[in-house]
């Protein structure tokens, strides 16, 4: 075994993280438990996704029952944790895996990769933690490592190559699935993007980036492109005690999720035009303040409205009246949640 491996599996025997989807050290993890967590953890963090995937495991304690779940409840559980094509992703792999493998996971990396909502990265991850398959596991936090260990020079995306050959020089093909996790603990814990603590490094003797007492210049990254700014309208609805909500496209933001009406929330759309795009004619009235949210790729500036109406008019085949007082309830995506609260409907 490389001897930055057995430096890095001896600190890792001690200092591994205790995950609810985690097996001890020398053990394999749950196929179903991994998958999970793994997709959950895409552009989340692990203080994020535990209390989710608590509630996932007790509800849908395999992979047969969570295939079996109304694609909406699945959605609803899901509902805060964000990027809803997961989920919908998850659901999908679900019914895959139990219908097509027996409920049974494949244990190789190209098979993985051919399962809904699994790319490069978690079908490594899932091969070598549940299947000890020798994989390089590259995430933000290996690649932190990697790339300060050998002080890789390449501006990130275009050296994402070199660090996974990196990577693979010292891969521990005894215990594949613990070396993953051990490089993804240390990136977590120890060799995090600011204030590293170098001191507590089991590879510092060997790190360039240390040596160089630059740790925090690697990984290069390219300029931040600067988020554009968008602008919206949400519409809030009233009929007695109930509030209409709205099941979005499949596809695009927040997909097949519902919320409140609301103009396209990929474009720019200006005061003028918020009008144009309300649920139907009502005295519609403007709340005090705006919802503000950040996505990836964009952040984005709401003004709710609101408006009652004393008898049901016809809505269409994607709208349904709820429980205005149940609201808490219902699942909502973050920003729609943001809405509730502005609008009373939730506390904050």
């Amino acid at each position: 075994m490389h001897t930055l491996a057995r430096r890095l599996l001896a600190w890792y025997d001690r200092s591994h993280r205790k995950l609810p989807w985690r097996a001890p050290p020398r053990s394999r993890a749950d196929p179903y438990a991994v998958w999970l967590s793994e997709i959950m953890l895409q552009q989340t963090t692990v203080a994020a996704v535990e209390s989710y995937f608590t509630a996932f495991l007790q509800r849908w304690p395999t992979v047969e029952a969570l295939a079996q779940a109304p694609l909406d409840d699945v959605l609803a559980a899901w509902a805060g944790l964000g990027y809803y094509a997961r989920a919908r992703n998850l659901h999908a792999c679900a019914r895959l895996i139990a219908e097509k493998f027996e409920g049974r996971f494949p244990d190789e990396e190209a098979a993985l990769m051919r399962l809904p909502g699994v790319g490069p990265y978690t079908a490594a991850a899932i091969a070598a933690i549940a299947f000890d398959r020798p994989c390089v596991a590259q995430d933000g936090n290996v690649e932190r490592v990697v790339a300060r260990l050998f002080a890789i020079s390449t501006p990130l995306p275009r050296a994402k190559a070199e660090i996974r050959e990196r990577a693979a020089s010292f891969l521990a093909r005894e215990r594949p699935g613990d070396f993953a996790q051990a490089l993804m603990d240390l990136g977590a814990t120890i060799c995090t993007p600011r204030a590293p603590q170098c001191l507590l490094c089991p590879l510092a003797a060997d790190c360039a980036a240390a040596q160089l007492q630059r740790p925090e210049a690697f990984p290069v990254k390219p300029e931040k492109i600067k988020k554009p700014h968008r602008r919206g309208a949400a519409f809030v609805l009233w009929r007695g005690d109930k509030v209409l909500l709205r099941r979005r496209p499949e596809k695009g933001l927040l997909g097949g999720m519902f919320g409140f009406p609301s103009t396209p929330l990929e474009q720019d759309v200006s005061p003028q035009e918020f009008a144009a795009h309300a649920p139907m004619k009502a005295r519609w009235r403007p709340l005090p303040g705006a919802v503000r949210h950040v996505f990836t790729h964009f952040s984005l500036e709401l003004c709710v409205f609101a408006a009652e109406i004393a008898k049901p008019p016809s809505i269409g085949e994607n709208c349904r009246w709820a429980n205005a007082c149940g609201m808490d309830k219902e699942g909502l995506p973050t920003l729609m949640r943001k809405v509730a609260v502005h609008a009373g409907l939730i506390r904050a």
